[in-house]
């Protein structure tokens, strides 16, 4: 095994529940709400799916659909799908569409799982190189740096930026040669079997992690060490 390469949300970070989400913006605009109205309007939120990192849309309405498609192979078009779905919720101020938006990108918004920095620096001691492979709109590196886990990262692929999404194998095989990893002694480890289980198309073996709030899944991550340690030169998928 010479490198593991990670999803990003669900997998080694958490972004925070809709409805802290929604408080937050709405202080952060001096906004107040009674406390049925901030429940109710992060309950239909939640159902839009408007939060990136969060529950997907209960119904996918017809004006969001098309970018919804593709919505990681741009720093715009990813906004443009996640404003659109939060606009089909009315809020108490047209301009928080945009704050929360924005807020979702911030470091604060973010939680590693417990085990994630644990797993990392194992990772980095075994002289293991590591990598990042995210469907995404904005760069997440500020959110690794703000949590300390950037220093075990060798290499950030990232969607928006190569202007293809998971399960795309380009982007697997650009995480490879930034890294100078053969594929076939690769890992991917991520929570989505069909966006992150295209990289065994590429000869990589795959693990999945549960997508779970950050307090359920405290070592969701250790099975990567012994897969790791157990490999040998070619790893087996899981």
């Amino acid at each position: 095994m010479i490198a593991v390469l990670f999803d990003f949300s669900g997998t080694l970070f958490r972004i925070e529940s809709t409805e802290s989400w929604l408080r937050g913006g709405l202080a952060e605009a001096g906004i107040v709400l009674d406390e049925r109205e901030v429940v109710g309007t992060a309950r239909a939120l939640e159902v839009a799916g408007a939060l990136p990192g969060g529950a997907a849309p209960v119904r996918l309405p017809e004006d969001v659909a098309g970018v919804w498609e593709v919505r990681d192979e741009s720093a715009e078009l990813h906004r443009a799908a996640y404003t659109g779905l939060s606009r089909h919720v009315t809020l108490p101020d047209p301009a928080l569409h945009d704050r929360l938006y924005e807020r979702h990108m911030s470091p604060a918004a973010w939680q590693p799982y417990p085990d994630a920095g644990k797993v990392l620096r194992a990772l980095r001691e075994r002289g293991i190189a590591i990598g990042v492979v995210s469907n995404i709109g904005w760069d997440l590196r500020p959110v690794f740096r703000e949590h300390g886990l950037d220093p075990y990262i060798d290499a950030y692929v990232l969607s928006y930026e190569h202007g293809v999404q998971k399960p795309d194998t380009r982007l697997f095989a650009a995480a490879c040669a930034h890294l100078g990893s053969d594929p076939r002694r690769t890992l991917m480890v991520g929570d989505d079997r069909r966006a992150d289980g295209g990289a065994a198309a590429l000869g990589c073996a795959v693990h999945f992690v549960d997508h779970l709030p950050v307090s359920e899944r405290p070592d969701g991550l250790l099975p990567v060490l012994e897969l790791v340690d157990g490999a040998g030169t070619a790893p087996a998928a899981g």
